[in-house]
């Protein structure tokens, strides 16, 4: 089974790339952007899909810091 893992910072956490990209965009010609994040795409397949939080909790995010959201693919993608 395929899975897509969005990780990105909770509300409030300092996001730094996210302030770089927000800050870029005006310069390079791009307005009305606001409120940017930056975060991480994790894709993989598995054989149980219950072992999914427990992966998340444990290595692909930091549960402290950072949401994640789990999406069950089907096998088109």
């Amino acid at each position: 089974m395929r899975a897509r893992v969005l990780i990105r910072p909770k509300a409030g956490i300092l996001d730094p790339q996210g302030v770089a990209v927000e800050r870029a965009l005006p310069a390079l010609g791009f307005a009305g952007a606001s409120n940017v994040h930056v975060g991480r795409l994790v894709e993989l397949d598995v054989d149980d899909a219950a072992q999914l939080r427990p992966m998340c909790e444990k290595l692909l995010a930091n549960p402290l810091v950072e949401d994640y959201e789990v999406q069950l693919l089907d096998d088109g993608g």
